[in-house]
């Protein structure tokens, strides 16, 4: 009988490793609860349109009539406005669905970028070590010293106004968090014999980069996107909030709790309630997935 092919070796160790993590990470029932309620907002703020009552955007479906009902009330369209309507007579629930959704693409795309270019900087600055090293961590040690949501003001104010234009001004105020992180745990990693044997081949850079470093500096950068994608969703709502990110004729539920914030003296509470819970839902639950997968992933948070 011959021995298994070391691609197949190598995935039944992928494998195992999988088996492990998610066994690891179903001992918290807050995490797997949080995981849950994450995937199933996130899944009807992209179903928005098949799921929300209205399409609060809408402006030849919405009836001024309907302003400011108050939550379980039946508007002119038949149907019930379970948490009310604004002064506009958009139905509150389909605006949070929709505000939702543009919370998700801006957290995961801001997160994915800022994720790529860290790695990048990160493994380029501990691998080549140097000069190259000194002006990569100077830039990011200087932008980690000023407050993401100040530099993020900076940026959407010369940017300008729009998802685009918010997402590129987010992953440049959250690179340097990946950046730092890689190249902590790539400075690790530099010294070890499998570098050293990897860089006495004639294998091209990119490919031991990528291909034998990354592997070993990824646990603690998936940690660090988790977080970031919640600080990338609460400071787009901020940004909307103080009314430099999204405008109110965009979904958002930045713009959504601003709007809102107008009546907060009056008994209008569901204006600017409603999607501040959800706003903190959303940041709380991804956190504390984010903070399983650190104690699964960090042998010393085991016990």
């Amino acid at each position: 009988m011959t021995d298994a092919s070391p691609t197949t070796a190598q995935a039944e160790i992928h494998s195992a490793r999988l088996r492990n993590f998610v066994s690891d990470f179903a001992r918290s029932p807050v995490a797997v609860i949080s995981l849950i309620l994450i995937l199933c907002l996130m899944f009807v703020s992209f179903a928005a349109p098949l799921v929300s009552p209205q399409d609060p955007y809408d402006l030849a479906k919405l009836d001024w009539m309907d302003a400011f009902l108050r939550p379980g009330t039946v508007g002119s369209g038949g149907y019930v406005h379970t948490l009310g309507t604004d002064n506009a007579g958009r139905d509150m629930l389909s605006a949070i669905f929709y505000g939702l959704r543009t919370s998700f693409v801006i957290g995961l795309s801001a997160g994915a970028l800022a994720l790529m270019v860290g790695i990048c900087l990160g493994l380029i600055a501990a691998y080549f070590g140097g000069r190259i090293e000194a002006v990569i961590m100077r830039v990011v040690d200087l932008q980690l010293s000023m407050p993401a949501i100040l530099l993020a003001l900076v940026l959407v104010a010369v940017l300008g106004q729009g998802i685009s234009q918010i997402i590129l001004a987010l992953v440049i105020a959250q690179y340097a968090y990946f950046a730092r992180t890689t190249h902590g745990a790539a400075k690790v990693e530099r010294g070890k014999d499998y570098i050293e044997a990897a860089r006495s081949t004639p294998l091209p850079t990119s490919r031991v980069l990528f291909r034998h470093l990354l592997p070993n500096v990824l646990p603690p950068l998936i940690v660090v996107a988790t977080v970031q994608v919640a600080s990338a969703i609460a400071l787009e709502a901020t940004l909307s909030f103080l009314g430099v990110g999204l405008p109110l004729t965009e979904p958002s539920l930045g713009s959504l709790i601003a709007n809102g914030f107008k009546y907060i003296h009056t008994d209008r509470y569901w204006l600017s309630i409603f999607p501040g819970v959800f706003l903190m839902i959303t940041v709380v639950a991804i956190n504390l997935v984010g903070d399983q997968v650190r104690t699964v992933l960090d042998p010393r948070q085991n016990r």
